[in-house]
C-alpha cells in the first residue's frame, strides 16, 4: 500500500503534479533546452525505405543507407518495414489508455527500483536525480513472451493482446535489422543474433504531460540508450531530438514510420564505426505525448567487446570486453548524463 500512496502522490499523470511546474522540475541554467530561432526543421535524419529488401539489388543499397545513416547520425527512419498499421495504432491507443485511466489503476505497479521488471513510475532514477523530469512511464520485458506477459498490466483489458502482437511484430522486424547491420559491417549475416545469446527485449511506455513551462525542463536529458538497438514508436506530437554536429535536431514523426537508433552496444561490438547518439525528449504547453521505444540487446550473460574482425594494428580495440549485465548495471546505478557509461569502458592510453 506504500508504493501505491507513493505513485498517487509522485505520477506527474496524477493531473494535479501537471498543473504548475514545482521547483524539483526545474533545471539548472545550463541544463535547460535552448530553443534557438536558428534551429531548422527541415533537417532531420535519414528516412529509409525497407520495401526492397528481400531483392538482391535493393537489399544491398538499403545495407548501405543504413550503414552511412549509422555513421553519420545513429539514427534513421523507417518506412514500409512490414508492421501492420493496425498494431501500430491499435499500440498507441492502449498506451494512451493506459494514462487516461484512473490514476489508482496505474499506482498499482508503482516503483522506484529500477531492477522491478513490471513498473510504473516517473521521472528516470527518482532517488538519484537532483532533479525530476517531466515524464512518467510503464516498462516491461517482452522475450521470451511466455516467461513475461501474465506479470503485464490488467488493465485497460486489451493490453496484453495488443502490447504483445505489437511486440511479437517488433522483434521480428529487429532480427531483419540485425542482419542487415551484420552485414553492413562486413560481418557474417547472423553476427548481432548470435552476439547477443538469448536476448532481451523491453517495452517502455512513456507518457510527457504538456508542460507549464517547456523552457524550464525536460522529458528526458541527454543521453545514449545502454542496449544494442532500440526502435521508436512515437505519436504525432513530437518531441525527440538528436545531438548532430552539436546542435539539436528535430525528429518529426513520420505517419507509420519507425525510429531506430543504435545504442551502446553497437558502437562497442562494431569498434567506434557504428554511432551510438545522444538524444532528448523536450516537452510542450499545447498537449501530452506518448512515446513507445523497444530496446532490444544482449542478454545479461553475454559477452560485448568489438568484433574481433573489427580490429587490426591499425584499428585497435577502444572497448574493453564486459558482460552486459555490467554495463546495465552501471547505467541504472546513475542519472542521465549523456555518454559517460560508455566511456567508462573505453581503453584510455598512458
Amino acid at each position: 500500500m506504500a508504493e501505491v500512496a507513493k505513485g498517487l502522490e509522485k505520477l506527474i499523470s496524477n493531473g494535479i503534479n501537471s498543473k504548475y511546474l514545482t521547483e524539483k522540475y526545474i533545471l539548472p541554467l545550463e541544463e535547460r533546452p535552448k530553443f534557438s530561432s536558428d534551429e531548422s526543421p527541415s533537417e532531420s535524419i535519414p528516412i529509409i525505405d525497407l520495401s526492397c529488401v528481400s531483392d538482391g539489388l535493393g537489399r544491398s543499397n538499403i545495407i548501405r543507407q543504413i550503414s552511412k545513416a549509422s555513421e553519420d547520425y545513429g539514427f534513421f527512419q523507417i518506412i514500409n518495414h512490414g508492421v501492420p498499421e493496425d498494431v501500430i495504432q491499435s499500440m498507441l491507443d492502449v498506451a494512451k489508455e493506459f494514462f487516461e485511466m484512473p490514476i489508482e489503476n496505474r499506482a498499482k505497479l508503482y516503483s522506484e527500483d529500477p531492477k522491478t521488471e513490471v513498473r510504473v513510475s516517473t521521472s528516470f532514477n527518482f532517488n538519484k536525480s537532483k532533479v525530476q523530469l517531466w515524464r512518467d512511464f510503464v516498462r516491461h520485458p517482452c522475450h521470451p513472451l511466455e516467461d513475461y506477459i501474465d506479470s503485464w498490466p490488467e488493465k485497460p483489458e486489451n493490453y496484453r493482446e495488443v502490447a504483445s502482437k505489437y511486440a511479437l511484430e517488433i522483434r521480428a522486424l529487429i532480427l531483419k535489422l540485425l542482419a542487415l547491420l551484420s552485414e553492413g559491417l562486413g560481418l557474417d549475416s547472423g553476427y548481432l543474433n548470435e552476439k547477443f545469446g538469448k536476448h532481451y527485449q523491453t517495452l517502455l511506455t512513456n507518457y510527457y504531460p504538456s508542460c507549464p513551462d517547456p523552457n524550464l525542463t525536460l522529458g528526458l536529458p541527454g543521453h545514449s540508450d545502454p542496449n544494442g538497438i532500440t526502435v521508436l514508436l512515437q505519436d504525432e506530437v513530437g518531441g525527440l531530438q538528436v545531438l548532430k554536429d552539436g546542435k539539436w535536431i528535430i525528429v518529426k514523426p513520420e505517419k507509420n514510420a519507425l525510429v531506430v537508433n543504435l545504442a551502446d552496444q553497437l558502437q562497442v561490438i562494431s569498434n567506434g564505426r557504428f554511432k551510438s547518439v545522444e538524444h532528448r525528449a523536450i516537452t510542450n504547453s499545447r498537449t501530452s505525448r506518448i512515446s513507445i521505444p523497444t530496446f532490444y540487446g544482449p542478454s545479461l550473460d553475454a559477452l560485448i567487446g568489438p568484433a574481433n574482425e573489427l580490429v587490426s594494428k591499425e584499428s585497435p580495440a577502444i572497448y574493453r570486453s564486459y558482460t552486459f549485465e555490467e554495463f546495465f548495471d552501471r547505467f541504472f546505478s546513475q542519472e542521465l548524463k549523456g555518454k559517460t557509461v560508455l566511456d567508462h569502458f573505453k581503453y584510455f592510453a598512458e
